[in-house]
Parts: structure tokens; sequence; C-alpha cells
């Protein structure tokens, strides 16, 4: 039987948990998250404990995800999830489309309305967000977030932890360095090297960004 557990219990938590009900593979769900005394109760599903209390649920979940908007929690957890024991998944919602050539890393969640199209490698721990779209032949590396709406042109490539805006888009073969944040709504039309924010149109560096 599979059942899934959410780590996070927030925004991001929710509409993952409606993507994973959605998608139909899960007999049941749970979430964990550190306000658990507080969220019990008052969502759909059950918070059963603190993030931290994840190893304890590996003998009742065969899968758990993370669902932490930070990169690098997001990515240390995914790492510990699979120390713990546990398998982990690739959430897809039913209404993205997701060509059958991309290759998608684990612990990634492709949302709702979200295209990916031929030939797209995805790092694990990335987040695809609604109504995303990103073209042919792109490399994506582990812990990036695409936010919604955020367009990406065929063969972009995009190191780890970065993060693109809302709305944001990216033209053809534009290459973005690690730890990169990309504005709301900038065009990016060049090269951004590692560790940049940038915003605009065109995108322009306005300070260094994640360190």
């Amino acid at each position: 039987m599979n059942q899934l557990l959410i780590l996070g219990a927030g925004g991001h938590g929710k509409v993952m948990a409606e993507a994973a009900e959605a998608a139909g593979a899960w007999q049941h769900i749970a979430l964990l998250d550190d306000r658990h005394a507080l969220l019990d109760g008052t969502l759909r599903w059950p918070v059963l404990a603190s993030i931290e209390e994840a190893g304890r649920f590996v003998s009742e979940y065969s899968h758990a995800i993370v669902a932490v908007g930070d990169s690098r929690r997001r990515m240390a957890w995914l790492n510990q999830l699979s120390s713990f024991g546990f398998l982990i998944p690739t959430l897809i919602h039913p209404a993205a489309w997701v060509s059958p050539s991309a290759s998608l890393g684990e612990g990634s969640v492709v949302m709702a309305n979200a295209t990916l199209q031929a030939d797209i490698r995805l790092g694990r721990g990335c987040i695809v967000n609604t109504g995303a779209s990103i073209d042919h032949d792109c490399s994506i590396g582990d812990g990036v977030h695409i936010c919604p709406g955020a367009s990406l042109g065929g063969e972009v490539m995009i190191g780890h932890g970065s993060w693109l805006g809302i709305g944001c888009a990216v033209i053809q073969g534009v290459r973005i360095g690690g730890k990169v944040t990309v504005g709301a709504g900038a065009a990016v039309i060049s090269d951004i090297g590692e560790g940049l924010t940038v915003v605009g149109v065109p995108a322009r560096e306005i300070s260094r960004g994640m360190k």
C-alpha cells in the first residue's frame, strides 16, 4: 500500500497534498510540520508531528517528499529522508504536461498546468510551479524553484538552488548559474553568473544573491 508523508503543512504543502490526491497514487496522505499542535484538525489531512520526527514514521509510510520552499532545507531533508529508508517520489499533477522523453529527479514536483517539453533534464528536489513552461532540451539543477507562470525557452541551463520568480521569461540558450534569484516578471536575455539577483526588463543585476 502506497502511503505518502509530506514534510511541511504550509501553503506549498497543501498544494502538494492536493496534487498527490489528484494523481490518485496514494491510499493515505499525511503531513509533518513544526506547528502540528496548531494545524492538526484544521486541514483535510492529518498533521502528525514535527518535521524532526520524520524518521519514526518510516514503518508506516512507504514514500516521503519535502514541501519546504527554502532550497537548502529542502535538499537537506530529501537526503535525510533517503537515509531513513523512505522512497522519494516525483509528484506530477495530472493537469500538467510532461514529455515522455523528459527526465525528472526524485523529490521534484510539477504542479497543475505546467508544461515540460522534450528531453528536459530536471534535477532532484525541484519545484515547477503552477502554469510554468519549460521548453525542449533544458537542463535544470537540483533544488531549483520555477515559480508560477515562468517561461523558459529551449536549451536553457540553470544551476543548483536557483529561484525564478513569478512570470519571468528566459530566452532560449541562456545559462543561469547556481543560487541565482530572478525577480518576478524579469526578462532574462543573457547569461547570469553564480549567486546573482537580477530584476527588470531586460534583467539586470541588483545584488549578490543567495549565499
